[in-house]
């Protein structure tokens, strides 16, 4: 015995198609999209190229991280992959929040000296 398959419906077809293509308008009048027009699909630090199939791990970054701030021209934008994006923002919560614990840890230093008997070993096998 064969089962028949249901055909979709047109309608709900047609309306899923065209709720898409509303999507896809919004999403390119984002900035996103804008960004995507305008520079070429490359991350700006690692230069690593993108596609169709990819383009979901390429970000837009704002360079003076106010998200905010969003020119047409896309002159606070740049392109990064996600693990750029990702380097790129702890960098700055670096240099933000970090700067005082690194003054600490940078005066202590280290006292053990691995090569501090090194020449008497030597001398001992001679």
């Amino acid at each position: 015995m064969t089962l028949k398959k249901a055909l979709p419906n047109k309608d709900a077809l047609n309306k899923i198609v065209t709720e898409a293509r509303r999507n896809q308008e919004l999403r390119e009048q984002s900035y996103r999209g804008q960004a995507l027009k305008l520079y070429p699909w490359l991350c700006g630090r690692c230069a690593r190229e993108f596609t169709h199939t990819n383009l979901t791990e390429l970000t837009v970054h704002h360079k003076n991280h106010n998200h905010d701030d969003n020119p047409t021209d896309g002159s606070n934008w740049e392109l990064l992959c996600l693990y750029c994006h990702d380097n790129e923002h702890s960098r700055y919560e670096e240099t933000r929040f970090g700067s005082q614990q690194s003054s600490k840890t940078s005066a202590s230093t280290s006292t053990h000296n691995p090569f501090a008997d090194l020449q008497s070993l030597l001398n001992q096998k001679k």
